[in-house]
């Protein structure tokens, strides 16, 4: 007897990868862009935030640094395994002055 488990998936909104959803990953694994829900006053803004800069945190953590297109709020998010890490490095080597 096989079981079928439904996975939810998730669309890339910038290169139109599907991956399966991970609980806390909310970025595409391969390109780093996401749909940015909400803006800093909780109003919808439904840009793409983009990979601009990454950093690491004290307790030794990747964080990824975005930036929406649409009104330009950066924010961070956590870094998974599935991460692309050479798109990782092609960002970590930009300075962030010219994103």
């Amino acid at each position: 007897m096989t079981e079928i488990k439904n996975k939810k998936k998730n669309i890339c909104p910038n290169c139109g990868r599907i991956w399966d959803f991970v609980k806390g990953q909310e970025h595409c694994p391969n390109c780093l862009c996401q749909i940015h829900k909400e803006d800093d006053l909780g109003e919808w803004c439904g840009g793409t935030l983009e990979p601009v800069s990454v950093w690491i945190k004290d307790d030794g953590s990747w964080q990824i640094v975005q930036r929406c297109r649409l009104c330009g709020e950066m924010r961070t998010a956590e870094m998974t395994g599935q991460d692309s890490p050479i798109k990782v490095l092609s960002i970590a080597s930009k300075p962030m002055s010219a994103p």
